[in-house]
């Protein structure tokens, strides 16, 4: 039987729509017009945001069929177009604009069938009271799907939303003894690859030998701060994952331990956790993130009392009853959420970093945290990612004292980048003004932020020394930046003796003093040498320095009063209680401590720079943020010049073994010189002792599977020639195409350009910076519409891993150059050797590596990698595989050429 009555049906393109009407017509809905044409029926469409921002934002109501998916279909994944939502339901995928506005009806009809043959089940046991609530708020949906659910006058009933009392609780077990260090045999590893691969998969030698070379990893640690490193560069396609996981596992599995494998991106943690799905059976493996990234129930509660929050936070309950790990971001929860319902909703039901009141917390005892990281100290394997593996190190910790021996750093090309993130500071506003929402909370705003009094209002209530602590604490952060502090930094406006903001308006005019005239007059943040600085600057910075030490004291106190407890009461603590005040000590010393020493080192530094032509240790500079021309906020950046030797102190020389892999770790002709600037970009050079080298070709046929193209004759500072040629190249191979980008605005001056008539070929465009979704999302769309093509920035080629037709044709505007900013000129004058040419070289070949690894991903995909600047120079051409045809031509031979050799 059918739930919807008939409805509109409205789908989008570029510069053109179509809405199907009540009696089937499908018209073509006119800019501007989009309400008239409606005439007040509320639509049927897929990805709200998306589909209203195409067509000019216009102030309608929908009914959102991504919604209903979520509700019936929770913590499952799609490509959110009409035609990702077909191929989910296993319905026919629609070719046109028509074909998708008529097939939305019957998808709708689809869903609430599948909701009402499952309406018995106990996973829907409270779902009609919820969609009752929601349908309250002003949800569109919850009448058909109380009809489906066979109770249209069910009462609303928020017992579905109380997630702590549904979820399962958690139990404690005993502390895991350390892993004993029995070593992984060549053979015991190429053993238990052939047993994950199976008997009927394609022989890769290559694969084998990768696996037994990293066994060297897993050897007992010789000597102290001399661990075993193996740095194995692996080509595409030799089977990387498997082969390390291979002997990752053995060695888990017999020395009773873990072994943390990291990778740079949550994509990639994903995709790493899928191939681990075939190891053997009773093989534990932990995806694990930041606390950040998950659901805290106590926020969600706390977001329970908003109206405006119920349909959303109704959604977020049904699939937070079917997630794996409550993860929010990247997880299985769908990224497109967050597009739906806005990004801010999920920070706000997330873990805040160090504001978790642990065992005081009522939901304490089923806390999707503390489920995983009671999961993750029990694991095999955990993935993590390379930020949260560095800050591990950093704090010899994440949640208590626990600190790997045994590392796999798969994507180690980002490593140097990772580092530099991991050890940079940031001294600013925004971040002063953070740490004093810590601590005071909010302050005559409309918001729920817990401050430090309220988190610990209970000890400072039977503890004297707490309190005095507390309150000496609360009072000298009042010295950080006030709520609105960006309107306050220009001088003239001036208002109080904030020591913080006195700061930021001094560095402020330095900023400005040393900007050029267009930075100065552009709307765009930019940067400027700290040094030479200005000497007016100094006492500002010693009285900053002083307050945040009238800070930092009284929270040493603070934290010191928790350590002696725990020390003191150790015999009569419980569990819980000795657990919150571990973790309260722990939040006060990474959330604040750490960072005011940090800052205070900055400060107390500035009067000695270094002399021009000296190597820096730190390199230290100021960027004024901007917003649409308006100053918002002043940053003095400190990053270590070579993060690296941060990260071998901290990670590599406590450890026992570690394997850092990629299938882009070498840049060079020369051999011994390509492993030298490998080694120093990750940091090798600095260990104690070598690290073992490895290095394994690629399996693939780039000679006959792949072209490589330089276009002679597009003047790339055209706009409307560089869309041209876009648009040829894009047509010419049917769709499949990759975009990348040097700049946004030149990014999004082609895609207005070439939107249109690319879909009026057959062909959809997808844009970063444009479209109303996030890159994830926008990915996930490219890799289920073979036909579609994607424009984005140069850093989203990491995100993009899409074996098979989808993909195969990428082309760059521009040689992707470092940029000339002040980081990279003094690391190149520094790094390079004496060769600050050659440094910049290496990092262009290593980033056209990559992007031309995402071509090809099987041994049957076939690929075509253009550039578009004919400056490029030759010396940059041993980037690509050798035996890969490169081609210089004009554009139309190209083109001609591309159609052929992909049959597009």
């Amino acid at each position: 039987m059918p739930f919807l009555p008939d409805s509109p049906a409205l789908v989008a393109g570029h510069g053109r729509a179509v809405l199907l009407t009540h009696d089937g017509a499908a018209v073509e809905v006119k800019p501007g017009l989009v309400a008239k044409q409606l005439g007040g029926a509320v639509p049927l469409l897929v990805h709200g945001p998306a589909t209203l921002k195409r067509l000019g934002n216009p102030a309608v109501q929908v009914l959102d069929l991504l919604e209903l998916f979520a509700f019936v279909c929770p913590a499952r994944g799609l490509a959110p177009t009409p035609a990702g939502l077909a191929r989910a339901l296993e319905m026919e995928v629609p070719e046109t604009l028509e074909d998708g506005a008529r097939l939305l009806a019957p998808m709708a009809e689809a869903l609430l069938a599948r909701l009402a043959a499952g309406k018995n089940v106990p996973a829907n046991q409270d779902a009609a009271g919820l969609a009752a609530r929601m349908g309250a708020a002003g949800w569109g949906w919850a009448p058909y799907v109380l009809a489906a659910l066979g109770q249209p006058g069910a009462r609303p009933d928020g017992m579905a939303m109380r997630l702590w009392k549904r979820l399962p609780k958690w139990e404690e077990s005993a502390p895991r003894p350390p892993p004993s260090a029995f070593a992984v045999t060549s053979g015991q590893a190429r053993a238990r690859l052939a047993t994950l691969l199976g008997p009927e998969a394609e022989q890769r030698p290559a694969q084998a030998d990768y696996a037994s070379a990293v066994t060297a990893a897993f050897k007992p640690r010789q000597a102290e701060g001399q661990p075993h490193v193996v740095l194995a560069e692996a080509g595409t396609g030799t089977g990387k994952t498997l082969g390390y996981l291979a002997p990752a596992s053995l060695w888990a599995q017999q020395n009773k331990g873990a072994v943390w494998v990291s990778t740079f991106t949550r994509h990639l943690q994903r995709q790493i956790e899928q191939e681990a799905g075939r190891l053997p059976e009773g093989t534990k493996v932990v995806l694990r993130k930041g606390r950040e990234n998950y659901l805290c129930l106590l926020n969600f509660e706390d977001a329970m009392g908003v109206e405006r929050y119920a349909v959303p936070l109704g959604l977020v309950a049904r699939w937070a009853m079917a997630s794996a790990d409550g993860d929010l971001f990247g997880g299985d929860l769908p990224g497109w959420f967050a597009e739906l319902f806005g990004h801010s909703l999920l920070a706000q039901i997330a873990d805040r970093r160090g504001e978790c009141i642990h065992a005081a917390c009522p939901h304490f005892s089923t806390c999707v945290i503390e489920r995983v990281i009671r999961n993750a100290r029990e694991a095999d394997l955990v993935i993590a990612n390379h930020a949260l593996v560095m800050a591990q190190a950093v704090w010899g910790g994440l949640d208590d004292d626990y600190v790997p021996t045994r590392y796999v750093f798969d994507e180690g090309h980002h490593i140097f980048d990772a580092a530099d993130s991991a050890f940079a500071v940031e001294l600013s506003g925004a971040a002063m003004a953070e740490l004093r929402r810590w601590l005071l909370g909010a302050e005559g705003a409309r918001s729920r932020a817990r401050g430090l009094a309220r988190r610990l209002e209970d000890f400072a209530a039977t503890d004297d020394a707490i309190k005095r602590a507390l309150d000496a604490a609360l009072l000298a952060a009042k010295a950080l930046p006030a709520p609105m502090f960006s309107t306050r930094l220009d001088p003239e406006l001036e208002s109080d003796k904030n020591p913080a903001e006195a700061f930021l308006r001094a560095l402020r005019v330095q900023a400005l003093a040393r900007g050029t005239e267009a930075e100065i007059k552009g709307a765009m943040a930019f940067e400027v040498d700290l040094h030479p600085i200005d000497p007016e600057i100094l006492p500002v910075a010693a009285t900053l320095s002083a307050a945040l030490e009238k800070l930092r004291l009284p929270l040493v106190t603070l934290r010191q009063r928790f350590l002696e407890r725990l020390e003191a009461e150790a015999e009569t603590l419980e569990e819980a209680s000795r657990q919150r005040l571990e973790g309260t000590a722990r939040s006060i010393k990474r959330r604040a401590i750490d960072s005011i020493t940090a800052w205070r080192r900055i400060l107390d530094g500035l009067g000695g720079e270094a002399k021009p032509g000296e190597r820096p240790g730190r390199i230290e500079f100021l960027r004024l943020e901007r917003e649409a021309g308006t100053d918002r906020d002043v940053l003095l950046l400190s990053h270590l010049l070579d993060p690296t030797e941060a990260f071998i102190e901290t990670i590599a020389r406590p450890a026992h073994g570690m394997l850092i892999t990629s299938a882009t770790l070498r840049d060079g002709a020369d051999n011994e010189t390509a492993w030298e600037g490998a080694e120093a970009r990750t940091g090798a050079a600095h260990l104690a002792a070598p690290a073992i080298r490895a290095a394994f070709d690629s399996p693939f046929d780039y000679a006959e599977r792949t072209r490589i193209a330089l276009i002679t004759d597009v003047n790339t500072q055209d706009m409307g020639a560089l869309a041209g040629a876009y648009q040829a190249l894009f047509q010419a191979a049917g769709g499949g195409g990759l975009g990348l980008f040097t700049a946004i605005s030149r990014l999004r001056a082609v895609q207005a350009r070439i939107a249109k008539p690319l879909e009026a070929a057959g062909i959809a465009l997808y844009a970063q910076h444009v479209d109303a979704m996030d890159n994830a999302t926008l990915v996930d769309i490219f890799r289920a519409e073979e036909h579609a093509c994607l424009l984005g920035t140069d850093a989203m080629r990491d995100g993009v891993d899409i074996p098979g037709n989808a993909l195969r044709l990428v082309v760059f505007e521009r040689t992707p150059w470092p940029r000339p900013d002040i980081l990279h000129r003094t690391r190149r004058t520094h790094l390079s050797g004496g060769a600050p040419k050659d440094y910049d070289d290496a990092i262009v070949r290593l980033r056209l590596r990559q992007a031309f690894g995402r071509l090809i991903r099987r041994a049957d995909d076939r690929g075509v990698f253009v550039l578009l600047d004919r400056q490029m120079p030759s010396r940059l051409l041993s980037a690509f595989p050798e035996g890969a045809p490169v081609i210089r031509s004009g554009l139309a031979e190209a083109v001609a050429g591309i159609r052929r050799f992909l049959g597009g």
